[in-house]
This record gives structure tokens, sequence and C-alpha cells, in this order.
């Protein structure tokens, strides 16, 4: 078992940055993929970002291309989120998620979750 905690999460103008961090513990945190997914008010959730074990290996969604950088310190059992030019789209609630998936599909699926964070940005 897995706990995630994120933070960092706020209220920011268009245009502007923020960055996300996911605190882990419970268990070796290089044993899992970690993700960063959100949740819209009326959408299903989805999936923004998301690294494998050893950080070598990233993922992102079309929607946030060339704007989020998703990054992780294994000494520190962190993951970050650093996002910039935000738009009023990428409001959400952003949660952490973590696997330990094999093959082609490891950044679609994950078994732990964090609580979210709210991320609201202005027009």
């Amino acid at each position: 078992q897995v706990q995630l905690v994120e933070s960092g999460g706020g209220l920011v103008q268009a245009g502007g940055s923020l960055r996300l961090s996911c605190a882990t513990s419970g268990r070796t945190f290089s044993n899992y993929n970690m993700g960063w997914f959100r949740q819209a008010p009326g959408k299903e959730r989805e999936i923004a970002a998301a690294i494998s074990r050893s950080g070598g290996v990233t993922y992102y969604a079309d929607s946030v291309k060339g704007r989020f950088t998703i990054s992780r310190d294994n000494a520190k059992n962190l993951v970050y989120l650093q996002m910039i030019s935000l738009k009023p789209e990428d409001t959400a609630v952003y949660y952490c998620a973590a696997n330990q998936r094999y093959g082609q599909s490891w950044w679609s699926e994950y078994n732990y979750w964090g609580q979210g964070t709210q991320v609201t940005v202005s027009s």
C-alpha cells in the first residue's frame, strides 16, 4: 500500500504557473509509476501526465503537451507537476496516482490515489 498526498493547488490567472507536489509514503517509491490526473466539473477524470519508475519515460496528454512537465525525486519520495501557460480549461481537481504496471500501457491504469488538490485558472 502506498499513500499519496497532493499539495500546491490554488487560484491563478490565465497565463500563470503552478507547481503541484505529491508526497508518498508506505512502500518503496521507486517501485511505482506515477501519474497526474484531473477532473473538471461535469467531466470524467483524465490523465494529464505520467512518469515511469526511474523517471526516464514520460507520457503527456495532448492537451497539456508543451505546458506541463512531470518529474520525480526518488530520494525524497516526491512527484511534481509543473504547469505553465495555464488556461481556464485547466481548472480541475488534480489527483496523484501510482501503479506498478509494466509494458506499453504502463501509464494507463492506477491502483492508488490521493485526495486531490484544486486548481482554478481565472480568465
